[in-house]
């Protein structure tokens, strides 16, 4: 593999000259295919009726505000009911969008649908993985590359992955509301080298977020390469995971 341009950072040398790969979990490997139905159900059951497009644009400009927009600086301590807060607050702004303030939604009755909503969509069963993950997952590891995770995510993650057949492909999983630190503060990373028991270079990261997952391994010299799964996400990057093991050959 040629010196290649990819995101923010660059991917230097052939995959076979890495020792791991390490991936983010949400819009990487896996995905809420079903989001802006389940919300439309929850929302229904509630007496309260939208529709799915509406929905659905919703949840993409609410990512884009508070998700791929997020700053952490200086770096914030993570913990669960941070990550809980800061899904409340997205899903928040989503409800609000929709009108529910006119509907005469007071904000406790706000702000328990949106406790709701964090439970809902950090259960297991509502989680698909991308098309080529499982496949990719077992090439990689056919080239005797070691597998890890380093997330932000719930605590329900190591449970998500579980249910979904794929745990036992990783070591170490690093979960952000586990270790107390969060992307993309670069100190994640670095306890993920040192569980691994690795150096930088030995390391190539896959993730969707230009700050979280390109930036910041570059801070501790882990080349990256950024994952685009949705229309919406810009800049250099790969489609598939496949691309990685194509080049490879």
């Amino acid at each position: 593999m040629s010196l290649k341009k990819v995101g923010l950072s660059l991917q230097r040398k052939p995959l076979t000259q890495y020792k791991a790969i390490f991936f983010d979990v949400g819009d990487t490997l896996m995905t809420i295919p079903a989001a802006r139905v389940i919300m439309q159900q929850f929302l229904a059951s509630r007496s309260f009726h939208r529709g799915q497009e509406q929905i659905g644009e919703l949840f993409t400009e609410a990512f884009r505000l508070f998700y791929y927009g997020k700053q952490l600086d200086p770096f914030e301590a993570c913990t669960p009911e941070s990550d809980r807060a800061f899904w409340m607050k997205l899903y928040d702004y989503i409800l609000k969008k929709l009108g529910v303030e006119e509907e005469k939604w007071t904000e406790e009755q706000i702000h328990v649908c949106c406790h709701e909503l964090y439970d809902l969509f950090t259960a297991p069963q509502q989680y698909a993985l991308f098309e080529d993950v499982e496949e990719s997952l077992l090439a990689f590891k056919g080239k005797g590359l070691q597998l890890g995770i380093i997330s932000n995510f719930a605590p329900t993650l190591r449970s998500i992955l579980e249910y979904k057949g794929i745990l036992h492909h990783f070591d170490p999983v690093i979960v952000s509301t586990e270790v107390g630190l969060e992307k993309p503060d670069p100190a994640i990373f670095r306890l993920a080298l040192e569980r691994a028991k690795l150096a930088p270079e030995d390391v190539l990261y896959i993730g969707d977020h230009d700050r979280n997952d390109i930036w910041a391994p570059a801070q501790v010299g882990i080349d990256a390469v950024k994952i685009k799964r949705y229309d919406y996400h810009s800049g250099d990057g790969i489609l598939s995971l496949r691309e990685l093991l194509q080049d490879a050959k």
